[in-house]
Formats: C-alpha cells, structure tokens, sequence
C-alpha cells in the first residue's frame, strides 16, 4: 500500500486571502465613507489602487501556487484554492476599475456642470 503524502501549498492560500482583500476593498472604502464624517466617497476612491494591487497579487500567487502544484505532480495540493485565488484577484480588479470608471465619468460631469 503506497501513502501518498500532501503537503501544503501556503502560495495557494494567500492568493485566496489577497483575492478576498481585493473584493473587499472598495465595498470597505465605500461603507468606511458613508460612516466616517472625514471621509467622503470620492476620497473613498483612493482604495482603487488598493484593490488592484490586491488583485494583482492574487493572480501572482495563484499562478504560484498552480506551478507548485505542477511541480509536485499534484502533491503539493491547493489546486482549487489556487483557482479560487484567480477568481476572486479578476472580481476584485474589475470592481476597482468599474469603480474608478464610475468615479472618472462623475468628476468629468461635474468639470461640464460648470
């Protein structure tokens, strides 16, 4: 009987936690902003960056963690956390960026309002 031993994949764990940061980070800014009396939500889109940089260092690590993954013919382990990771740095990029559109056309209406 042959045990097969897994060990760990962490790369496939951050790219899970960084994906879930990125996700979070505007909906953050946002709630921050409507319970903050300082902060307004157009200073809220200073987590735009924020988000994508998270986004992007989930899809780094994920892609980490699949090499890792290939590497150890599959004993490594973390191959859905690793797909996971993907999913969540590609939701978390394009809500930064469906945000910083969203803040782009509201500052170009109010440069025409006057």
């Amino acid at each position: 009987m042959e045990s097969r031993t897994v060990s760990s994949n962490h790369r496939a764990s951050f790219a899970v936690v960084a994906g879930i940061l990125a996700v979070l980070a505007m909906p953050g800014a946002v709630v921050l902003a409507r319970e903050t009396a300082g902060i307004d939500l157009l200073t809220a889109a200073y987590a735009v960056p924020v988000a994508v940089l998270f986004g992007v260092a989930a899809l780094l690590l994920a892609r980490g963690a699949r090499g890792r993954f290939r590497w150890s013919l599959g004993r490594a382990g973390g191959r859905g956390r690793a797909r996971a990771g993907v999913i969540l740095g590609v939701a978390g990029i394009c809500i930064a960026l469906s945000c910083a559109i969203a803040v782009g056309v509201y500052e170009l209406l109010l440069r025409l309002e006057h």
